[in-house]
């Protein structure tokens, strides 16, 4: 059966200390907190550099039975090589120990700067290159965000679809275009900021709309996670909360 999950990009940010985390409670402790109040959370470490396996394991055994981490593709593969050539990078990068979340690892998200603009060749080879199944053998899943208006096209769905990839669906306050494409079995929605990026909230009327379409995603069998990332302002969790909170009637 079909779920959606909503939940935050990353969990470690100093404003929301004595805010979103209640007064006094260890940093150690704060994973543990987030994943109490939401089911699903972002690796965005991943992004900026290669993590510890002791770190895997950590996160795997703090959060509860049922939860799921989505994890951010690095940095080095997206920005520095744009994809290309990635072969040992990707090695490297699946060898850091992320497959140590077991059945918490969901999907991983590939996030491609402005600058770089769609080449058909590059994508292609660079998604024949990701495994497919991790070590044990349970299927992997991708996402990938790009934010030039030149990957609007049904070439880049195409391929995407081929490769069994989501095209990310994300709210960047008209920052970057809107690129929507829903095919498959994933959608993956990142919500930077409703009118100011990273900063806004979303009102009640924007988070209905996006309830409703969560919903319908999932009434066409699609497993749905939903990230916000609009954290400087301290928004991030609540809206997550308030999201989760429509979609489960509670």
């Amino acid at each position: 059966m079909a779920v959606a999950r909503v939940g935050i990009s990353g969990w470690r940010y100093a404003p929301w200390r004595g805010d979103f985390y209640p007064r006094g409670l260890a940093q150690r402790r704060e994973l543990e907190y987030a994943s109490s109040q939401l089911s699903t959370i972002e690796i965005n470490g991943s992004f900026y550099s290669l993590q510890r396996e002791s770190s895997w394991l950590a996160w795997r055994d703090t959060v509860p039975d049922g939860f799921v981490f989505s994890v951010k593709g690095g940095r080095y593969i997206s920005h520095m090589l744009r994809l290309r050539n990635a072969e040992a990078a990707i090695e490297r990068f699946f060898g850091q120990g992320l497959f140590r979340l077991g059945q918490k690892l969901g999907p991983i998200l590939w996030q491609l700067p402005e600058r770089v603009t769609f080449e058909p060749d590059v994508v292609d080879a660079f998604l024949r290159v990701l495994p497919r199944t991790t070590p044990t053998g349970e299927s992997l899943r991708y996402a990938m965000e790009v934010r030039s208006h030149t990957f609007d096209t049904s070439e880049f769905f195409d391929l995407l679809d081929h490769h069994g990839v989501a095209s990310v669906i994300a709210d960047t306050a008209g920052t970057w275009p809107v690129i929507e494409h829903v095919e498959g079995d994933l959608v993956y929605v990142r919500l930077h900021g409703d009118t100011e990026l990273y900063a806004s909230g979303y009102t009640d009327e924007a988070l209905d709309r996006w309830a409703e379409r969560c919903r319908s995603w999932v009434s066409e069998g699609r497993d749905v996670f939903v990230y916000f990332d609009n954290d400087m302002k301290v928004r991030a969790p609540y809206d997550a909360m308030a999201l989760a909170r429509r979609l489960t009637g509670s």
